[in-house]
């Protein structure tokens, strides 16, 4: 049965068009829409709320247990998503598919997530909002997705996006972390190594550098001062290291402390252009995803900007869904930032003008991927050599002051 919807959106000279037009479901919406080369801004049904609108996912009540991150093991929500796709498109009932995949799960804690699940749908709630309640699970952007698929009627072709999505984004997270490893290892190492020889072993030699009665090199008194502070006030070394540490963490858990992190860390030497790119690919592959589910423009931004990963990225999406919402350019907001580089604002600035904005997206993404894979190699290989060279000039540096006493005295004796 037909329904009445309301649509905003753009034509491709970037113009805020409004109208009403009669389909059986928002995806046919959609579909015309791109079928005039007009970009969907924002759907509703006649006398209905906004479609994408997005509000923040409903948390437990009553105490109710709710299955966390940490409760489910890692790559089964990916398999989980790429399954119950496979199964809805195989045509076996939602319930029946949902069931036989609580039962298979390994972790107790999606297996009552999903237990849970399959009793609303029983009671006759929808997926999404059966969904809603675990959002330590299914995410904003998950459940928003599936909440497109069932206004679309097109769940199985959603959740096939929704689970190439979730394996893309693990890959990613997958780079970043052989890129952190070498590095945070070796530090480690260098700062373990450097420690148990500046306290255990350098302060020992001093009674032997006073028996040889010669003028002790600077580099050695520099480095025996440092020792025997290292190994006397030692609580105080690693009391301020706690201190700082703590501070830290406290100024980044409020707004401004978080949001000069991430600024931070798109500035930093060499690692800033690796999260860079990251925030980049995340924010072009999560805004094609939604978009091309057929979520409106303002309500996949809303998730972007809950999604991104980086306050810098949240509050540049934030400001270009004011500019939409105020009937100006989705791209134009994006110039003015140094985060975004020309390129993708073009090719944003052409989607928008086209009505192929999650194309272009997709390409973005796919690009940025690429990049990161190729900067973590380039990272890998650069900084092997760096840390090693560090490990050398630290640990070198100590034996070097431990025997320049030695080979001053037999400077000496050569020349008595």
């Amino acid at each position: 049965m037909a329904t009445t919807f309301k649509y905003e959106a753009r034509d491709a000279s970037g113009k805020l068009v409004k109208g009403t037009v009669s389909a059986e479901s928002q995806s046919d919406v959609v579909a015309d829409l791109r079928k005039r080369n007009l970009t969907p801004v924002e759907i509703k049904r006649s006398g209905g709320a906004m479609f994408g609108g997005g509000g923040k996912a409903a948390t437990g009540k009553g105490g109710k247990k709710l299955a966390t991150r940490s409760s489910v093991k890692k790559g089964e929500l990916e398999v989980f998503t790429r399954q119950l796709a496979t199964m809805l498109g195989a045509g076996i009932p939602m319930l029946e598919a949902l069931e036989i995949l609580a039962d298979q799960a390994e972790s107790p804690g999606f297996a009552f997530c999903l237990n849970k699940v399959v009793d609303d749908i029983r009671s006759g709630s929808d997926l999404s909002k059966s969904m809603e309640p675990h959002k330590r699970v299914f995410s904003h952007i998950y459940v928003s997705m599936i909440r497109a698929g069932e206004v679309s009627g097109q769940i199985d072709t959603i959740l096939s996006r929704l689970a190439e999505y979730l394996e893309a984004s693990a890959h990613l997270r997958q780079e970043i972390k052989s890129a952190m490893t070498y590095p945070v290892i070796s530090l480690v190492l260098v700062i373990g190594i450097a420690s148990f020889l500046m306290i255990g072993i350098v302060p020992s030699f001093k009674p032997v550098f006073d028996s040889l009665e010669v003028e002790l090199p600077g580099l050695t008194v520099a480095i025996m001062d440092v020792a025997f502070f290292m190994r006397d006030y030692w609580y105080l070394m690693f009391g301020g290291m706690a201190a700082a540490f703590f501070g830290i963490k406290l100024f980044t858990a409020t707004p401004r402390g978080a949001f000069v992190k991430d600024a931070l860390f798109l500035r930093m030497p060499v690692f800033g252009i690796l999260f860079k790119k990251v925030a980049l690919s995340r924010f072009a592959r999560t805004f094609s995803t939604l978009v091309k589910s057929g979520v409106p423009i303002l309500g996949a931004m809303e998730i972007v900007s809950d999604t991104a990963g980086n306050l810098v990225i949240s509050r540049i999406v934030d400001t270009a869904r004011d500019s939409v919402k105020n009937g100006d350019s989705l791209s134009e907001p994006f110039t003015r930032s140094t985060v975004f580089p020309p390129m993708v604002v073009k090719m944003m600035a052409i989607g928008e003008r086209s009505g192929a904005l999650d194309s272009l997206l997709e390409k973005i993404a796919e690009f940025y991927d690429q990049q990161v894979e190729a900067e973590v190699k380039g990272l890998t290989s650069m900084i092997e050599p760096i840390m090693i060279a560090i490990m050398g000039i630290v640990v070198g540096g100590i034996v070097l002051a431990v025997f320049l006493p030695i080979f001053k005295l037999q400077e000496k004796l050569s020349g008595g």
